[in-house]
């Protein structure tokens, strides 16, 4: 069973928090999960804070068993030092106008 690590949206609209999950990869993305490891408000307090709540030594588990993390759970995980940082995905080739591009 191919596990993933990824975010459950829950809110309401305009006002999303998320849940972050092992789940099967086949699962739909707020269907059924394996383990809830964390949570994610992106919405920011008053004073700027966005929360962000882990459980790191299930999440050390899941991704030692051979769990994938999504884009987003990955970049989480990157800021917290859980994982390498991934890297980033600006093309040099496309900042630069068409016209100025060289042909290699």
């Amino acid at each position: 069973m191919p596990v993933r690590l990824r975010l459950q949206r829950f809110g309401r609209k305009h006002r999303p928090f998320y849940r972050m999950v092992a789940a099967d990869s086949r699962a739909p993305r707020d269907g059924k999960f394996l383990e809830i490891v964390g949570t994610y408000n992106p919405i920011a307090t008053r004073e700027g804070i966005k929360e962000i709540r882990l459980k790191t030594d299930r999440l050390r588990y899941w991704l030692s068993v051979g769990a994938q993390p999504s884009d987003r759970v990955a970049w989480v995980l990157g800021k917290f030092g859980i994982l390498p940082p991934p890297p980033p995905k600006v093309s040099v080739q496309n900042a630069v106008p068409k016209k100025d591009r060289k042909e290699e």
